[in-house]
């Protein structure tokens, strides 16, 4: 049998190598996320990313969270966060093909009005569709533990993997605990506890329909809304969603 160049051998010595270091990675990962039905993760890959913008921008860190357990969020804010980021949160596997398929048409037909408008209106011909995502309760919650903000393939395949691997190994109430006390509502603002008594001053517990609605409505923008949290947008919004939250089961 005729042997391999030497130069075919390093080529595959470093392509067994990359894929030991990515299953090491996913091994990490895992054992990260199966710890956390015993801890609380104490940051997320997002909330040091902007621990460090805050710093380098302003030279200071106005930085608001306080954990809660489960209990001590109101229903009324886990349903008003699940009507309206993921109704089929209670029973999904982490990954809603039906919404990523919904969205990608969407993207698919922003784009197509994107370039008819930029071969109308050649000035414009810089102007970009806004990309609108499918992604789950969980999904949100792979990404800002452990990913970046890039837009790669290869970042979304790692995002699925996390999915996976936390939907597998934690219960669907504690993703959601975990949900609900990191995520972003304002600048310096995560988690339930924080959002409730900076927006109304009361603790998450007893946020009521309308109060959660308004909170649920600010995820996909926070900075955006937190200028402007009555704005009409966000009343009318907010007033969508009260009707569904009556609809939403909880895990």
């Amino acid at each position: 049998m005729k042997a391999r160049p030497a130069w075919l051998r390093h080529i595959l010595r470093l392509l067994a190598l990359l894929a030991l270091c990515a299953a090491s990675l996913q091994v990490v990962f895992a054992a990260r996320i199966a710890l956390m039905n015993l801890l609380d993760p104490q940051s997320t890959a997002f909330q040091r990313s902007e621990a460090w913008r805050l710093l380098a921008e302003k030279h200071q860190l106005p930085w608001s969270q306080d954990w809660v357990g489960n209990g001590q969020i109101a229903a009324h804010l886990k349903r008003a966060v699940i009507a309206s980021e993921d109704a089929g949160f209670a029973d999904h596997g982490g990954v809603d093909w039906d919404a990523i398929e919904k969205a990608w048409d969407k993207n698919q037909r922003a784009e197509a009005r994107a370039e008819r408008l930029a071969q109308k209106q050649p000035a414009k011909a810089g102007a970009t569709a806004k990309i609108v995502g499918g992604s789950t309760i969980t999904q949100q919650l792979a990404k800002n533990l452990f990913l970046s903000g890039e837009r790669t393939v290869l970042r979304k395949g790692q995002e699925l993997v996390l999915t996976l691997m936390l939907e597998t190994l934690l219960s669907k109430q504690r993703i959601l605990e975990i949900y609900l006390n990191n995520v972003e509502w304002g600048e310096g603002v995560f988690g339930a506890q924080a959002a409730a008594r900076h927006y109304f001053r009361v603790d998450a517990a007893r946020l009521g329909p309308e109060q959660a609605a308004r909170l649920a409505v600010m995820l996909p923008a926070p900075k955006r809304f937190e200028q402007r949290p009555g704005s009409p947008y966000v009343t009318g919004r907010a007033a969508t969603i009260v009707a569904r939250m009556g609809a939403v089961a909880l895990p």
